[in-house]
């Protein structure tokens, strides 16, 4: 039961980590203008991506503002969650 239960835990961390990479990508794309954000299916992930990650960066955000222009939070992000994905298994599953 611990097996499955620390499967899904760490699917569902993965999927969000994938999320943050592929906004934080998707923000750069915007950024250089190399896509316009006011295209329809652009808008749309962007927003469905925002609204899954806003609640995870924005305590990292209230505490370490962007250095030179770049927002380091996502990183902070990846890494935090890659730690709960660690200790969730040590946990669960004993290792």
């Amino acid at each position: 039961m611990a097996g499955i239960l620390y499967w899904l835990i760490s699917t569902l961390i993965g999927l969000v980590q994938l999320v943050i990479i592929i906004q934080a990508v998707l923000s750069w794309l915007i950024a250089f203008d190399v896509i316009n954000r006011y295209n329809q299916i652009v808008q749309s992930f962007w927003s469905f991506s925002n609204a899954l990650t806003e609640p995870l960066l924005r305590p990292f955000r209230r505490v370490i503002p962007p250095i030179g222009g770049v927002d380091i939070t996502p990183i902070l992000a990846l890494i935090a969650l890659q730690l709960v994905k660690l200790i969730c298994r040590r946990l669960l599953l004993g290792y």
